[in-house]
């Protein structure tokens, strides 16, 4: 296992995330939140505060419509 580096400053609701893979950011409160990750990727995480209990839903990517003949 190697090693890793991830540091998270909070500015209010919003959070920039550092890693060795790139630049992410999240905002939201303590029972959900809007994630960006630095590869791209979105997702929503809903929390129960206290629990430790949490769903995360990716968000997918809009494809634009093909047309059926």
């Amino acid at each position: 296992m190697g090693w890793g580096y991830r540091k998270s400053l909070r500015i209010g609701p919003f959070r920039i995330n550092l890693s060795r893979s790139g630049v992410g950011h999240s905002v939201g409160g303590r029972g959900v939140r809007y994630t960006r990750t630095a590869h791209g990727r979105r997702e929503m995480t809903f929390r129960i505060p206290g629990t430790g209990l949490y769903w995360r839903r990716p968000l997918s990517r809009r494809r634009p419509r093909t047309r059926r003949h």
